[in-house]
């Protein structure tokens, strides 16, 4: 045959000049394409690495022919060798996944085939796709039924933001409260709230605190509830969240980070970033299905990053920045953390003014020093002594406030970008407190 002739042509010119790795490299891509070759075809792959140790393509053949053998360590420690060095292609990372995939590491290949597909969306494979395939269904029934829960918390159990919960009162519960009278005057019940501010400052409990205000259905979404691999699987979990809660209303569906769902169109490379936007903004329109009775509570550290469409009326057009507590939510918050641990004649106030720029998640860590200095001292002395004021206030110089950086942040924002007044709360709040 025509193909063994210029096989046999090609074997004869480098055993002619063995170190021609050109020469080689035509060769083995020749005997490739033929499963007769396949046993030769190792054996010329190891002479072409004897002559070019870090040949790229002739390592991640032999690591597919050890695949092939059955010898998947020796598969895996070739391709690593190569992702390590940042040398691994598309494809040798597609061999890679299925090694790990035959070593039962379902973990590893999802994450490599996640990889892949992210580069290269065509470069598919049936293997993985039916192993990888059937583990996100299971995984995905199971988590349907644990979507739903009944928050037992309400705004009193919120520390201070006192104007932030009067807002989505008069916003969010009133209409729930007095339904028929809005009705009266055509208004729809529930619709979309955003909720942003610097990390730590409460605003996933006071999503809870909000459905429990109402008695409320709570479904808290994360990424990994959304983003899926499969085409076309993301915006379906998108949808079955909303159908989910579309069955169960009243109910309030708690978004976090909500900017990594919501980005700006324009800053995204890739087409199904865009499907999942597209596919978020027809369920908050409600085009197909009723939303009347839903809430839609959206948490971000960036709303910078949020693409305009989100904050359209009817979506998320009620914006709440939520700051840091002020001084009498401090003292409030400092209660409610302190009151199931030993402590003795606290100054919540003195604490509070010492506290500047603190978030509630500060607060908790400053605690959570003095704690860890009466533990060492107790663990000295052998005997247990009540937090004191001092200790707290001797905790807030170990503690810097990590709200500083996002003001700072925000404040390029508000100053540069604010033409429709969406950080005006945060200039406000910038010129009174920092």
């Amino acid at each position: 045959m025509a193909h063994n002739k210029e096989i046999e042509e090609l074997k004869q010119a480098v055993s002619q000049s063995p170190e021609n790795t050109y020469l080689r490299m035509l060769l083995i891509r020749k005997m490739q394409q033929y499963e007769s070759y396949k046993d030769e075809l190792e054996r010329q792959v190891n002479e072409l690495l004897r002559y070019d140790a870090n040949n790229r393509e002739g390592k991640e053949l032999l690591a597919q022919l050890a695949l092939d053998r059955g010898r998947t360590s020796t598969c895996i420690i070739i391709l690593e060798e190569l992702d390590q060095a940042d040398m691994l292609s598309q494809n040798g990372k597609l061999t890679l996944a299925k090694a790990y995939l035959h070593e039962d590491n379902l973990d590893r290949a999802r994450e490599l085939y996640e990889m892949v597909l992210l580069v290269d969306p065509d470069l598919t494979d049936d293997e993985l796709d039916n192993a990888l395939r059937m583990r996100a269904t299971d995984s995905n029934e199971v988590h349907d039924d644990s979507f739903l829960e009944k928050p037992n918390v309400k705004f009193a159990d919120v520390g201070g933001l006192e104007h932030v919960k009067k807002e989505i009162d008069l916003k969010i519960i009133k209409p729930l409260d007095n339904a028929d009278l809005y009705a009266a005057y055509g208004k729809k019940i529930g619709g979309g709230i955003l909720l942003y501010g610097p990390p730590g400052c409460g605003k996933t409990f006071l999503a809870k605190a909000t459905a429990g205000e109402i008695n409320a259905a709570f479904i808290n979404v994360s990424l990994n509830d959304i983003l899926d691999m499969w085409h076309g699987n993301s915006e379906k979990n998108l949808h079955n969240i909303f159908a989910k809660a579309r069955e169960n209303k009243p109910c309030v569906i708690f978004f976090d980070e909500i900017d990594a769902l919501a980005a700006k169109r324009s800053d995204m490379l890739q087409s199904a970033g865009k499907k999942v936007i597209n596919q978020f903004l027809n369920e908050l329109d409600g085009i197909q299905h009723e939303n009347d009775g839903l809430l839609i509570v959206g948490a971000t550290n960036t709303p910078w990053h949020i693409d305009s469409a989100f904050r359209r009326p009817g979506r998320f057009d009620r914006i709440i920045f939520v700051p840091p507590p002020d001084l009498g939510s401090k003292e409030e918050i400092l209660k409610l953390k302190l009151k199931d641990k030993p402590t003795e004649n606290i100054n919540y106030a003195k604490i509070a003014k010492k506290t500047k720029n603190y978030s509630g998640a500060d607060i908790n860590a400053l605690i959570d020093i003095a704690v860890e200095a009466k533990l060492e001292e107790a663990l000295q002395t052998g005997v247990p002594k009540p937090i004191t004021t001092s200790d707290l206030v001797n905790a807030t110089n170990k503690h810097k406030p990590s709200t500083i950086d996002w003001f700072n942040t925000a404040k390029n924002y508000a100053t540069f970008a604010n033409q429709s007044g969406l950080y005006d709360d945060v200039m406000k709040y910038i010129k009174k407190e920092l």
